[in-house]
């Protein structure tokens, strides 16, 4: 990566007293010390332009009269959050600079400072028409890390640089129109503009009243997480992360610590009796603690990479199934019911709850980036409003039921150990489909109704066939449809759901020695098939965002009535839908991360043809091979994807913070 300082004036030649570099020679020491590769000084915004024409790499753009701790200019370098990141201070625009208005942590608009709006009046001797400046929750704070994608862009916005404001401003205000920018809030550090020397030396009393190592510290902890993340694991995990650092740990170590420490819980809930409930219930703790601290590690290092984030993902729901699993076990072993369906059920629930979650976040991301007058009116406007200033709100007491109640891993793991060390694993795992699917309802209902006022046809934006996690039966039926008029996208997979569900249904009702039980797969697979008849529609209906979700229902049901259908052991029957969830939340991965798809994405034979082998397995009496069979083939992808895809960096990729 490589930096450029852009000047204006003299503010870059300021000095806060007789001795030492200017403010300028500062900036390019600690640019380099941000990880830049070389640093160009110029005034002139042409050669800027001509730079992002040759550029290869992201650019760090700076202004020359900006002040900051060093870590702040090493925080945006190497930001998890896009490929082109604006700085942003907390304070409101001053003259002369520029606002900025934020949604879901996007530059949503470059507004101007109020002092620079000019009144409009009606005409000779009238009264001014007030004005009103739109509202700007921050300021640019004059540096910005543009990805290799928006490097065009950022050679358009120098060569149309004007006069006025600083040539930073300018170009940042005109790339706000026109890239997707993500917003680096300057928090407990220190960065401000500087015009004058005593501006300066005000400047730098605030920074070195700040020292930088326990900031950096505090940074590492999430802004806003949950309620027992915030305050019974945050409040002491940066104890356990500057350890792990001077320790020389890395966050994948971390990592692994915390699937080990889980994975021991879960042998302890399996084993039974209360010694062993309890220590499986600390160390269940102790590993979510890890949980945090790998990613507390990665922001206080900055060692973010593609890998590291994609493993925690991954990890995460392993190490929550890998639970669910031991639960199953102890509830089997202490005779207290069937646990294994409980264990199903709840693995079943919460991917496809997390499938939403993944959809509703892309959907929010995109309606955020096109504010308009679609989303101005209606109830599904006024419940977004409604829940943006109780999420402003922080700490009070409807702030923290709105997190709690939408039951986040923190709190699902917290109501795993605090149940299995008072009760057993049966308590456990209804406890968490009791709540998992009132919180399930909760945030269906709520987001369905706010996504209708989105109005924003977010499936037809990427590509549909690999998200849908469509196979080749699915996509040359849907190509066959195409030019046609299909069903609507989400009615076919509600349908295709209904009709896995009806099969399941009815597997728990026929007896095993039914005549003809096992021919009934044969029926319902053709039936579930409906949803692969719109496959290569637009995908552009305002509730299309649910389509991925639905079909992941269609297929975890499908494959449950198959396994009762087949006589497949239940434990077997859980180990397939734990790969095929960790199948599924790979593309989710992908998705979030905007990476390109694996080479082994397409050798996964969709949802649509593995539903058709489960079938055809239980027709011919061989389910529980098909089934052993299947899974291992997944694990096999998995890790062979893996390899192809995150063990290199994603280029102009967003890495999401861990």
């Amino acid at each position: 990566m490589r930096a450029i300082v852009l000047t204006s004036g003299v503010a870059g030649d300021l000095r806060p007293g007789p001795a030492g570099p200017c403010l300028r020679e500062r900036l390019v020491e600690q640019l380099r010390a941000a990880g830049a590769e070389s640093v160009r000084v110029t005034d002139d915004p042409a050669e800027l332009a001509r730079a992002a024409e040759q550029a290869t790499d992201p650019l760090l753009l700076c202004a020359d009269d900006l002040v900051a701790h060093a870590a702040v200019l090493r925080h945006l370098a190497t930001s998890p959050l896009g490929p082109t990141v604006a700085l942003v201070l907390p304070e409101p625009p001053g003259p002369g600079r520029v606002g900025v208005r934020e949604d879901r942590g996007q530059v949503v608009a470059a507004v101007p400072a109020a002092a620079d709006v000019v009144p409009l009046t009606a005409g000779a001797g009238a009264a001014p028409l007030p004005v009103v400046a739109p509202p700007a929750g921050g300021t640019f704070g004059g540096a910005l890390r543009v990805g290799t994608s928006e490097l065009p862009a950022l050679a358009a916005a120098a060569r149309s640089a004007g006069p006025g404001r600083h040539p930073v401003d300018e170009i940042f205000a005109a790339l706000a129109g026109s890239a997707l920018i993500f917003s680096h809030r300057v928090r407990l550090l220190v960065a401000r503009r500087a015009g004058s020397v005593d501006e300066l030396r005000a400047a730098d009393a605030a920074v070195a009243a700040v020292p930088s190592e326990p900031a950096e510290l505090r940074l590492a902890v999430k802004e806003r997480d949950d309620l027992f993340t915030t305050y019974c694991v945050s409040s002491w995990s940066p104890h356990v992360t500057r350890l792990a650092a001077r320790l020389g740990l890395g966050p994948t170590g971390v990592t692994v610590g915390s699937v080990l420490l889980a994975a021991s819980a879960a042998a302890l809930f399996a084993a039974g009796g209360r010694p062993a409930l309890v220590a499986g219930a600390i160390l269940l703790y102790l590993g979510f603690v890890l949980d945090c601290v790998d990613g507390q590690l990665a922001r206080f290092t900055r060692r973010f990479s593609p890998w590291g984030g994609w493993l925690d993902t991954m990890a995460d729901r392993f190490k929550e199934y890998v639970v669910y699993a031991g639960l199953a076990v102890g509830v089997e072993r202490s005779g207290l019911g069937n646990g294994w369906a409980l264990a199903i059920a709840a693995i079943t629930l919460q991917t496809v709850r997390h499938m939403t979650d993944a959809w509703y976040g892309v959907l929010h991301d995109e309606a955020a980036r096109r504010p308009g007058p679609a989303a101005a009116a209606g109830i599904g406007a006024r419940l977004s409003q409604a829940s943006t200033r109780v999420q402003a709100d922080t700490g009070s007491l409807s702030y923290w039921l709105k997190r709690t109640v939408v039951f986040p891993i923190g709190e699902r793991w917290a109501l795993i150990a605090v149940t299995v060390a008072l009760f057993n694993p049966l308590v456990s795992l209804v406890a968490v489909l009791v709540w998992g699917v009132l919180a399930a309802a909760y945030t269906l209902a709520l987001r369905t109704v706010r996504s209708r006022s989105m109005r924003v046809p977010v499936m037809s934006m990427v590509d549909v066939p690999t998200h849908r996690d469509d196979g080749p039966l699915a996509r040359r039926l849907g190509a066959w449809v195409g030019a046609g008029r299909p069903p609507g996208a989400l009615a076919a997979a509600l349908v295709a759901a209904l009709a896995a569900a009806a099969l399941l249904a009815a597997a728990l009702a026929l007896s095993h020695d039914q005549p003809g039980r096992r021919w009934w797969a044969l029926p319902a697979a053709l039936l579930v098939l409906v949803a692969a008849v719109p496959a290569g529609s637009r995908h552009g209906g305002a509730l299309d965002w649910l389509v991925p979700a639905a079909l992941r229902a269609t297929e975890y049901l499908f494959v449950i009535a198959a396994g009762l259908l087949g006589g497949v052991p239940a434990w077997l029957v859980f180990t397939l839908l734990l790969c095929l969830a960790l199948h599924h939340y790979d593309l989710t991965a992908r998705l979030e991360k905007r990476a390109a798809n694996g080479r082994t994405t397409g050798f996964g034979l969709g949802w649509d043809g593995r539903i058709v082998l489960l079938a055809a397995a239980v027709a011919a009496a061989a389910t529980p091979v098909v089934f052993a069979a299947l899974a291992a083939y997944l694990v096999v992808l998995l890790v062979l994807g893996a390899i192809a895809t995150w063990s290199v960096a994603v280029p102009g990729g967003r890495q999401v913070a861990r």
